[in-house]
């Protein structure tokens, strides 16, 4: 991925309200993988009892990191939108621990483009929560793909 490339994904997802309202922030982008993470925070939380972060926090985290995913595959799609994403949840994220989402393209089409990501805290062990999901393609305009 350029140099230039990467800015612009960098720029697009981070300018993202949400993602700046959850503090997302880069750990790594390119070539159709986006690794990215937020921390927890007690506005997060989902249950005051137990101090979980909401599953909505999640899976918001896990849909950009999707997102940043297709954005930075080599065939530099310019632009991305969800069409379809199931999230399974496989357990409470431990409280108080960075929850940190892994995405990679396995397919794109001419259109649409096919991702897989888990998102873990910082225990070893079982995901968080597991994604499979479906993003538009967006060629630039006039351009030759």
């Amino acid at each position: 991925m350029s140099a230039d490339k990467l800015t612009l994904a960098r720029q697009f997802i981070e300018a993202i309200p949400h993602a700046q309202a959850l503090e997302m922030r880069f750990e790594s982008l390119g070539d159709g993988k986006a690794v990215l993470s937020m921390p927890w925070r007690e506005e997060l939380v989902g249950d005051p009892r137990t101090g979980v972060i909401h599953g909505g926090a999640v899976s918001a985290l896990m849909d950009t990191c999707c997102g940043a995913a297709v954005i930075s595959h080599p065939e530099t799609p310019a632009g991305t939108a969800t069409i379809d994403l199931r999230i399974d949840y496989m357990r409470a994220a431990t409280p108080r621990q960075r929850i940190t989402a892994r995405a990679e393209v396995y397919h794109m089409t001419r259109t649409v483009a096919f991702l897989r990501a888990t998102a873990h805290d910082e225990e070893d062990g079982l995901p968080v929560a597991t994604a499979t999901g479906a993003f538009t393609v967006e060629r630039p305009k006039g351009g030759a793909q």
